[in-house]
């Protein structure tokens, strides 16, 4: 048999990257907020009133979006919003 040198299918397929420098899995800190829904608005955008009464606009998830729930205006909705950009949120569940 002839010696692998990493490249195809078998050997050890050595990469660029060095051991132990895979990067850190990013921690999720949303800010978790209820509100009521305003308005429908296209692209499955909604404007939404917060708690604290400020208006934001918010995208639905993908798991809302992949199993079809439907929000009509005066539903109250969970949001994360990210600490970055306060103006913009993600619906992530309807009571």
């Amino acid at each position: 048999m002839y010696k692998s040198r990493g490249r195809g299918r078998g050997g050890k397929g050595r990469s660029g990257a060095t051991p132990g420098t895979e990067a850190a899995p990013a921690t999720k800190d949303f800010l978790v907020v209820k509100g009521i829904i305003e308005e429908n608005l296209p692209a499955t955008s909604f404007r939404v009133k917060l708690e604290n009464g400020h208006s934001i606009l918010c995208h639905l998830s993908g798991k809302l979006r992949k199993n079809r729930i439907r929000l009509t205006p005066g539903d109250e909705v969970q949001i994360e919003i990210s600490p970055y950009d306060l103006t913009k949120g993600r619906i992530t569940y309807r009571f």
